[in-house]
Order: C-alpha cells, then sequence, then structure tokens
C-alpha cells in the first residue's frame, strides 16, 4: 500500500470523515481502497462516495442505503455520514454486509438538486439512452448501478445465491422539494409478479414512516433498479423536507436513525409485526408528464403531496390537455412544473390495501 493509501486509511479509521474526504479530496479515492479494522470489518471503498462494510462472519444479508442522489436532501445524508464515521472508528460493527451510497456529490456541493439532470430519472440503464447528450450525472448513474451489481453478484457469494439463501435490500432515502400532509412516505417499487411483503411495510413503520405508495408500472429510479435486476426489497423513503445541511431537527428522524443502524449492526434485530391499522397504503392511479413548454400546475406551491381533490378537479394543463381528476379524493404526489418536458411532473394516487 502506498503512502498516500496508508495516510487515506489512517484518517478514515482516526475521525470516519469519509465523506468529506470523498468531497474535497476525491482524487484519494481514484483507485479502489480496502482494509482491515481491528474488529474483522473489512472495508472496501471501489471509489468516491461509495463505501462497503463486511463483517468477519459473513451472514445472508446484503444491504444497500443511498442517499444523496438529490444533492439538497441532507437529512439523510447526515444520518448515513454518521453511520459510516461509527463504524470506520469502530463505535459500531456490521453483522451483515453494507453498502453506503452518496450519489451525487457536485451537486451537495452547490446545495441543489442537481447540477445538470435528476440523476433519479437515470437509473436501469436510462443513463446510456443514445438520444441524449451524456452529462457527469449521467456517468455517476451508471458507476453506481456498477457498484450495486457488483455488490449484490459478488462471486463470492455466488454459491449461496444459488441455493436461494441471500435476502438482498435497498433503502434509497430522500426527503421531499414540498412539505407533506404524511411527512414521512415511502414508494414501494413496481415488483410484477411478486407480492408486496407486509414484514417490509412494518420496516417502514419502524422508521417513522406510515404512508406507503405502491408504484404500479417501471421508473428509472434507483430502487427500481435493484428491485427489478437483484430481487431486492427496496424503497424509494422520502423522511420530510429539504433542508440545508446543519439545519435538520435530526430528532424528527430517530426512528430512521435507529432503525437503519440497528439492521446493519444488531444481530438480534427484529421487526415489529404488520398491523394494517396502522398505515396509508396507496397505488399510482396517473402518471403525469410534461409535453409542452406551456404546461402549468393548477394549485398553489404550497399545496402539500397528498392533498387530495374531487373528482372533475383540472391538476394541470398545456396546449390541447388537461388533465383532470378521476375520481373523489385523487391526491397528488411529487408535483414539479419545472421538470424537463417529457418528464414526470405528477403523480395522482389514491387509497387502496396492501
Amino acid at each position: 500500500m502506498t503512502d498516500q493509501k496508508l495516510n487515506t486509511v489512517a484518517q478514515l479509521r482516526a475521525n470516519g470523515t469519509f465523506l468529506s474526504l470523498s468531497r474535497q479530496q476525491a482524487a484519494l479515492f481514484a483507485q479502489p481502497l480496502d482494509f482491515i479494522l481491528d474488529n474483522g470489518t473489512k472495508v472496501i471503498v471501489p471509489c468516491e462516495g461509495i463505501i462497503v462494510f463486511e463483517p468477519a462472519t459473513i451472514s445472508n444479508k446484503d444491504i444497500v442505503y443511498s442517499c444523496g442522489i438529490h444533492g439538497n436532501e441532507t437529512a439523510p445524508i447526515e444520518i448515513c455520514d454518521e453511520l459510516v464515521q461509527q463504524l470506520l472508528t469502530e463505535k459500531l460493527r456490521v453483522v451483515h454486509r453494507l453498502m453506503v451510497i452518496f450519489g451525487n456529490l457536485p451537486a451537495m456541493d452547490i446545495a441543489k438538486r442537481f447540477v445538470e439532470e435528476n440523476m433519479n430519472r437515470l437509473f436501469d440503464g436510462e443513463h446510456s439512452n443514445p438520444d441524449v447528450p451524456q452529462n457527469a450525472e449521467r456517468v455517476r448513474a451508471a458507476k453506481l448501478e456498477q457498484e450495486v451489481r457488483a455488490f449484490f453478484m459478488a462471486p463470492s457469494l455466488n454459491k449461496q445465491d444459488e441455493q436461494g439463501a441471500r435476502e438482498r435490500f435497498h433503502y434509497d432515502l430522500h426527503t421531499a422539494i414540498r412539505d407533506s400532509k404524511n411527512e414521512k412516505f415511502a414508494v414501494y417499487p413496481f415488483t410484477p409478479g411478486i407480492a408486496r411483503k407486509p414484514e417490509q411495510v412494518a420496516f417502514m413503520g419502524a422508521c417513522g414512516v406510515y404512508t406507503i405508495l405502491l408504484s404500479n408500472s417501471p421508473t428509472t429510479t434507483f430502487s427500481y433498479f435493484s428491485s427489478k435486476h437483484f430481487g431486492a426489497d427496496a424503497f424509494t423513503v422520502e423522511l420530510g423536507k429539504v433542508h440545508p445541511f446543519g439545519e435538520n431537527d435530526m430528532s424528527r428522524f430517530a426512528d430512521a436513525r435507529k432503525t437503519l443502524t440497528d439492521f446493519a449492526t444488531n444481530p438480534v434485530f427484529q421487526l415489529p409485526d404488520y398491523d394494517s391499522d396502522k398505515f396509508l397504503i396507496y397505488h399510482v392511479n396517473q402518471v403525469i408528464n410534461k409535453s409542452k413548454g406551456d404546461f402549468r400546475l393548477n394549485f398553489d406551491e404550497d399545496v402539500p403531496n397528498f392533498a387530495d381533490f374531487q373528482r372533475g378537479f383540472v391538476f394541470a394543463e398545456e396546449s390541447g390537455r388537461q388533465y383532470v381528476a378521476e375520481q373523489d379524493g385523487e391526491a397528488i404526489v411529487f408535483p414539479n412544473a419545472n421538470v424537463e418536458i417529457g418528464q414526470r411532473a405528477l403523480l395522482t394516487v389514491v387509497p387502496t390495501t396492501l
């Protein structure tokens, strides 16, 4: 190991500042780096912003926590940064294989959602769409896919996987642009032919997330990528509203922080039983894409996610078309008229059961 790598390892072990080094000195991780902690945990850094922890005794679980896919969604970044610091400084130790991803480092540096393009619309191969010019976010999305694939499909685990013994999980952690009637919610990706798992919804509840949105079609999100290609139990998890670094009330994320930490580090971690009465379950009714430059939403900027409307309400309009509520109680999620033409500007959802 070179002197520079030895110095980097020493810094990581002393203070755990992997995220700050990734943001400020990314060149330190231009080549893969690995080392073993005193507690037997193997640490692998394939590149800046991605770090893997492997326990000395491998279990049957492979866990991915991703954050910062949008650079201004700071609370999940702070949760994951704290976890990585505790693992590197050996205040905690993993009992399962864990990959932590800090997605869009340049967007974090400018406190923006993205630099050129929304990264969470670039997965499942969309990053390589030949009809769209390449940019840094497309390159990074491809790299994230590559490293998740390598993590889930590690050759040393193939024998176990062939026996159907491995369990895979991917929780992609976000915060939302606008307020929500239900502060925390999660999107359960489309899983064709596979029943939704009540125990996974119970896991969301343990994170303090009691509103679940069932996606009913393929998407280009990070969680859908892991669900589709690796059979991972995956969610896009919205933990609240966007705030600048250092301005989050972290007490509001206590359940999520504890559950995510315990899942990776507690050998006797147990989930509560699923109780349908505690959850609000929705499914997508309409996916409204912006197709014209004059697209506009017909409600105020401060209308929260999950606000509901009566049948016939015109959610949005553009030249030659109106988008109308099809039933009473149809609610809005992720409204954003400022997306690029061709991208999703709004989801509408209606109540359902698991």
